[in-house]
């Protein structure tokens, strides 16, 4: 199968299995996506869903946090990982926000990058959830499940790399729904250490599995 046929395949499956896919994490505007996508760098969303309904009652804007102190903070995502570090984001972020974007979560991959916290990854998360544009965030899932599939190259080894290979293969329209349906994947059957290739309806295409289950 060619490089255009995987991608194809790719695009029929998910398209007609998981049109409306999504983030599994919480939110219900823009400031509480990027807060809570800043605390998911290294821990699950379903941690972070148990976390975030407190904290976003206790500061349901960037100025709340901005006026808030590091202690505080820390008090309410004690449970995450790395609780000291993302309570220093979160108190910049929201400083900065308040400061510099007139409390408002900026939209350009350059002002979203410029926030304590954010990084290409979760700058692309917002920019393709929130704003809609045609942009590719690559988690762990997404690295692993486009490799696997084999829809990006060897050569594919860093998630810039893997993020433009996808992007210059998958239809725009596509881009933002085709990260969650990576993620999803790579969360529930192509799994790091046993991917569940029994229970997988696209192995007819996948890279991985003709080369692992030749019969």
């Amino acid at each position: 199968m060619v490089k255009k046929e995987r991608f194809q395949a790719f695009v029929a499956h998910f398209s007609t299995r998981f049109p409306e896919a999504e983030t599994e994490l919480h939110y219900t505007n823009p400031f509480e996506l990027l807060v809570a996508v800043v605390l998911s760098a290294q821990c699950t969303d379903k941690r972070i869903n148990q976390v975030t309904p407190a904290l976003f009652k206790r500061f349901p804007d960037a100025k709340s946090l901005a006026d808030s102190s590091l202690e505080e903070i820390f008090s309410y995502i004690r449970s995450v990982s790395y609780p000291n570090n993302k309570a220093k984001h979160l108190l910049g972020l929201g400083q900065k926000i308040t400061d510099q974007f007139a409390g408002e979560v900026p939209e350009t991959m350059e002002d979203l990058q410029s926030l304590p916290g954010v990084g290409r990854k979760t700058a692309n998360v917002i920019a393709s959830v929130i704003y809609n544009q045609p942009a590719m965030a690559v988690d762990t899932h997404v690295f692993r499940v486009s490799q696997r599939l084999g829809l990006v190259p060897k050569t594919a080894n860093t998630p810039l790399k893997v993020e433009m290979a996808l992007i210059k293969n998958l239809p725009d329209e596509v881009i933002a729904t085709a990260h969650h349906w990576l993620i999803l994947h790579g969360r529930y059957i192509c799994l790091a250490r046993t991917p569940q290739c029994a229970k997988c309806e696209i192995t007819h295409f996948c890279a991985f599995y003709k080369k692992n289950h030749k019969e």
